[in-house]
């Protein structure tokens, strides 16, 4: 059995795809930082017939990726796929933030995804069709405002993910990225007072009209990882209704 380990794996897209992956017959590594998430996500893998196990830690903490890659493999005594899912945003104009607003986007959003590659490779390269998604943003790719410091750290990780990818493949170890645009999680609400109109605004940029579910995500994240991609690495995949394609004209320009 394949041992996958996802971060931020108590809700949204981090939860959508623990739950799928076991569906699909991975045991599961589920981190993040608030436990009654994490147990009630392994809880209702538990409920399916699957095999779950929770760590609880703060990948914003220097040592929190090799923690959490020893803690798996104490547990499962492998890995095989990892997901890189876990994210802080906080958004703000450009001259208000600050050097602990920049230093808390870096560590999570790009120092753990690194570090936690860097942690997991000698297991990987163990692994059974080893891979690793990295989860981005639209913003990455577009400029939109006051998400300066988040989306410069997911612009980052994109390219993290195709220099690794280059430099993982002689061992056999995938790695591809998802660009998510605007998904119905519980991030939105950590820099939102007006949770009902920022959706209102996030889902006017869609093309496609709605904002992303996160089994949307999910999806994706079982698809790269899967035996069936074997020769798809190095990717950035844009799984965001449209959005990089420009405002819809009923938008506005």
């Amino acid at each position: 059995m394949r041992v996958a380990l996802v971060t931020g794996a108590g809700s949204g897209i981090g939860e959508s795809s623990a739950r799928l992956l076991a569906e699909r017959g991975h045991a599961v590594a589920l981190v993040g930082r608030r436990p009654e998430l994490l147990d009630a996500t392994a809880g209702a893998i538990a409920a399916r017939g699957g095999e779950a196990k929770t760590i609880v830690a703060d990948l914003g903490e220097a040592d929190g990726p090799a923690r959490v890659v020893d803690g798996v493999l104490a547990a499962f005594g492998r890995l095989d796929v990892l997901v890189n899912n876990a994210a802080v945003i906080r958004n703000d104009s450009f001259d208000r933030f600050t050097i602990e607003d920049f230093d808390l986007h870096v560590a999570v959003n790009l120092r753990a995804p690194f570090f936690l590659v860097q942690a997991a490779l000698p297991a990987l390269r163990r692994g059974d069709a080893p891979a690793v998604v990295n989860v981005s943003s639209s913003v990455g790719s577009i400029v939109k405002p006051s998400t300066t410091l988040y989306a410069t750290t997911k612009a980052a990780l994109e390219y993290l993910t195709r220099a690794t990818a280059y430099e993982l493949a002689a061992a056999g170890i995938r790695v591809n990225c998802i660009a998510p645009g605007p998904v119905d999680t519980p991030i939105h609400a950590t820099y939102s007072d007006d949770l009902d109109e920022t959706y209102r605004d996030l889902a006017r940029r869609i093309p496609l009209g709605r904002m992303g579910a996160p089994d949307d995500i999910a999806r994706w994240v079982w698809w790269l990882v899967s035996p069936d991609t074997g020769w798809t690495t190095g990717n950035v995949v844009h799984v965001d209704g449209g959005q990089v394609l420009g405002l819809p004209e009923s938008a506005g320009g």
